[in-house]
């Protein structure tokens, strides 16, 4: 028989309590679950307030946690974290260096953060048994230029921040409203200078004179329909993707994570370019491509052999009733996908396992904030959340068979 290598991803895990003294049975079945993979990966949704201190650079939406959260996911079965997220910077600077600090004082393996431009792109490398696994994790935004890493120039300090893939809102007009635009533009004499103020001044968007116009931070591109779109930053995306290639390379199963909140207007729809990137990363050899920043489920892809998590939604979600705008039963469902590669580094098999962060009773009115763990989902409750994400996966040509409360792609 083939030996297997197993990997299992889950939610973004967006903790504030520490959850080691929950003991029900159906978060005891997810550790089960957990445990059985080789490797186990989420992203943690927040950044540690600790020996660096900080302070919030965000309103209403600010968060952090404190260290033993941490402790709380390798207890959970956690052996890898990314850090690359919209929550990363909220203490600022000081913020990423006690992340970074405490993650690996725990010997978790993580990448996404870093002292400086260099240090946050770097691959994550550990063996796990007698394989090699890599993390790649990235940050699409949107978000301000300075949350990202920068390295020391002259006279300008090295700045510890978020390892970036530069992506530029861009709203697609039709040719009328595109000439209107300009019209306006021109009228109220916006300059190039007026652009970087907007700015603040660096992460100032690059526009296309002849197709793209620019106004307050909005790109506006001549089209032959009306939609959302993105930019991907190039130089960006072949910095990350050199550093996929270079892990791949070593014969390391590389993960190749990316958070955003670059949404469609249907939270379950994916947008075009995030497929786009998620093959470019499978070409440059990584072994799977996840991904988080929709609140929801979204469909899994198989290119080449090798799986696409477009989203995993939520694992933890600890959020605050008041004023919440987190009812949709959706936000609170998901699955823990386990992924087996075979010794060639090549998929042979995939098994989704539906949870529902509070158990199937916090769906009758629980209050948020008693909704800490993900259990595994029974009956009517699984069935429901794995037929949903069947037939999403199906929009995408991925045949997911449900049996017995469990979803099966078999390679």
């Amino acid at each position: 028989m083939t030996k297997t290598f197993t990997i299992a991803v889950t939610g973004q895990s967006l903790i504030k309590h520490d959850t080691r003294d929950v003991k029900t049975a159906g978060f005891g079945e997810v550790e089960q679950i957990l445990r059985r993979a080789n490797f186990a990966f989420t992203n943690f949704e927040s950044t540690i307030l600790g020996s660096h201190g900080g302070w919030p650079l965000k309103g209403g939406v600010f968060g952090c946690s404190q260290p033993r959260v941490l402790d709380a996911l390798r207890a959970m079965g956690f052996q890898g974290l990314s850090l690359s997220n919209n929550h990363a910077f909220d203490l600022g600077p000081a913020g990423v260096l006690s992340t970074l600090e405490e993650v690996e004082k725990r010997g978790l393996l993580h990448a996404g953060i870093g002292r400086n431009y260099t240090d946050a792109g770097r691959a994550a490398k550990g063996t796990f048994g007698d394989k090699k696994v890599v993390l790649v994790a990235m940050d699409g935004g949107p978000g301000p230029d300075f949350m990202y890493a920068a390295d020391a120039a002259t006279d300008r300090p090295e700045r510890p921040g978020i390892n970036r893939l530069k992506l530029s809102k861009v709203v697609d007009v039709d040719a009328e409203t595109f000439e209107r635009l300009q019209i306006l533009r021109d009228r109220v004499d916006y300059t190039s200078m007026d652009l970087a103020n907007d700015s603040q001044p660096d992460d100032a968007p690059h526009v296309d004179p002849d197709t793209e116009v620019c106004i307050a931070r909005a790109v506006f591109r001549r089209a032959d329909r009306f939609g959302r779109n993105v930019k991907i930053d190039e130089q960006d995306l072949s910095r990350n993707l050199a550093t996929i290639r270079s892990a791949a390379d070593e014969g390391a199963l590389v993960i190749a994570y990316l958070h955003h909140h670059h949404w469609a207007p249907v939270w379950a729809q994916v947008p075009d370019w995030v497929g786009a990137v998620a093959r470019a990363c499978i070409d440059a050899g990584a072994a799977m491509f996840v991904s988080h920043g929709a609140p929801v489920l979204q469909p899994v892809a198989i290119y080449r052999g090798r799986p696409i998590f477009y989203s995993l939604g939520n694992f933890i979600f600890h959020v605050k009733s008041a004023g919440s705008r987190w009812g949709a039963p959706e936000v609170w469902e998901s699955v823990i996908g386990l992924c087996s590669f075979g010794d060639d580094g090549q998929l042979v098999e995939m098994t989704f396992h539906p949870v529902i962060i509070g158990g199937a009773e916090a769906m009758a009115g629980n209050p948020l904030e008693d909704r800490l763990v993900p259990e595994v989902a029974q009956g009517a409750h699984a069935d429901k959340i794995l037929r949903r994400f069947q037939e999403h996966s199906r929009s995408v040509g991925t045949k997911i068979e449900v049996t017995d409360g469990i979803g099966y792609l078999r390679i």
